[in-house]
């Protein structure tokens, strides 16, 4: 069965990873751009994950990981190179409705990490449900292969337009259209419109 694609708000959130080699860096730099607050639990910790730690004032546990450490967290990260380490905290977290990703073992999971596309704000996760992790990197490269280097810079724009849309158009429909058409003319354009170009789409 697929797994449904959650969108969550990471900002803030206290995440256990635990582990201290590759597989738990990539984990960590892949959610540090969210906003997740992270504790790295390992006794022997990689070079390039200390770096990491120290630039984003990460706390460190350097001991091994053990089920008692997960209270109080909201999500655990379980990559150590311990099958039986990652079940044990697997299962405290099951047992405390806790999510939890075990590194490549599926079964233990409650939840996946995606094959992500990041672009500013846009976020696109690719999940195969674990059938070829292989498909999911080959899929992510085609999409960023299709996204214009200035989408960050007009996503954050028409974030900005919202409350002008909302005063300018009263119904739905209208602000779609309207919202179709600055978008269609910014990626034309290859950035954001002035006030100009703005008002010519929303008073033609």
């Amino acid at each position: 069965m697929a797994y449904f694609p959650f969108f969550v708000e990471m900002n803030g959130q206290r995440g256990l990873v635990a582990g201290g080699g590759t597989v738990a860096l990539r984990k960590v730099e892949k959610l540090l751009p969210y906003g997740a607050q992270l504790t790295i639990a390992a006794p022997e910790i990689s070079p390039a994950l200390q770096a990491l730690a120290a630039e984003n004032d990460l706390a460190v546990w350097q001991k091994k990981a053990a089920p008692e450490m997960v209270n109080g967290f909201d999500f655990v990260i379980a990559a150590t190179d311990d099958p039986e380490t990652n079940h044990a905290l697997a299962a405290r977290c099951r047992g405390q409705k806790i999510p939890v990703n075990v590194v490549d073992d599926k079964d233990y999971c409650s939840f996946l990490f995606p094959s992500l596309v990041q672009s500013g704000p846009l976020s696109v996760g690719i999940s195969t449900g674990g059938a070829s992790p292989t498909a999911a990197v080959w899929l992510r490269k085609q999409i960023e292969a299709l996204l214009p280097d200035a989408l960050p810079e007009i996503l954050r724009w028409m974030e900005q337009l919202r409350p002008l849309m909302f005063q300018t158009l009263s119904d739905e429909p209208s602000r779609a259209k309207a919202y179709a058409a600055l978008l269609d003319a910014a990626l034309q354009k290859g950035g954001p419109l002035n006030d100009a170009e703005t008002e010519k789409i929303l008073h033609p």
